[in-house]
């Protein structure tokens, strides 16, 4: 069972997201908070496998709640899935500089929004794809900002995965990972396992941001 907390100002939002994945036979929702301080109050007593947190909230907003249920300083991460009604440019370079590990807008379909926890829960991550181009644009432009530098990593990754790397950047699951490079998806799994380490990140989207960030991989610029 995933057991997910809500944080959100607007009641009604607050109510239908509750309802959506109380639904879902696998996710608990265990905590519904209407602002920051309250979100951190619940992550802490709740122990959530995930938070859904908006950006735009009262007193302390969704990116600094996220630096501190996710963030490098935080000594029980929690995996954070941001839900927001803006797709401003500072929001999504925000929650994922804070360390989410998704960034999915309101109006998504609600299966795409109970997909969307269920990723990161697993620590796979997620971006809207209306999103995705023109985030990976701006990553590639600006400064580094995870830990590890290409040239660490190149000494630290064993080829294997660098090949994996390079096919989780192109978009493709373990399964097509998998088939591409014809092993397992545990054996798949495995090397994921021990190469975000390696990288400093913590999920499967923050591993594609390091790798346009460091030039692995450069995004096509043509739509």
């Amino acid at each position: 069972m995933t057991r997910v907390l809500i944080a959100d100002d607007q009641a009604l939002v607050r109510a239908g997201l509750s309802a959506l994945l109380a639904a879902e036979p696998d996710l608990e929702v265990v905590g519904a908070a209407a602002d920051g301080d309250e979100a951190l109050a619940l992550a802490r007593s709740t122990a959530p496998d995930v938070v859904c947190l908006d950006i735009r909230m009262p007193g302390r907003d969704g990116i600094s709640v996220a630096r501190e249920l996710c963030g490098p300083e935080a000594e029980h991460p929690v995996p954070v899935l941001v839900l927001t009604t803006f797709d401003l440019d500072d929001d999504v370079f925000g929650a994922l500089e804070a360390g989410a590990s998704g960034f999915l807008l309101k109006d998504a379909e609600p299966e795409d929004i109970v997909r969307a926890v269920r990723q990161v829960a697993a620590g796979r991550g997620t971006l809207d794809q209306s999103l995705t181009r023109r985030v990976l644009r701006e990553f590639a432009d600006r400064r580094r900002l995870q830990p590890v530098t290409m040239q660490r990593a190149a000494a630290e990754l064993t080829a294997r995965e660098r090949d994996i790397l390079l096919l989780l950047a192109q978009g493709m699951s373990n399964e097509e990972i998998a088939a591409a490079l014809v092993v397992e998806v545990s054996t798949v799994k495995s090397h994921l396992a021990r190469m975000m380490p390696k990288l400093g990140v913590r999920s499967r989207l923050q591993a594609v941001v390091w790798a346009y960030q460091n030039r692995v991989v450069t995004v096509d610029d043509r739509d």
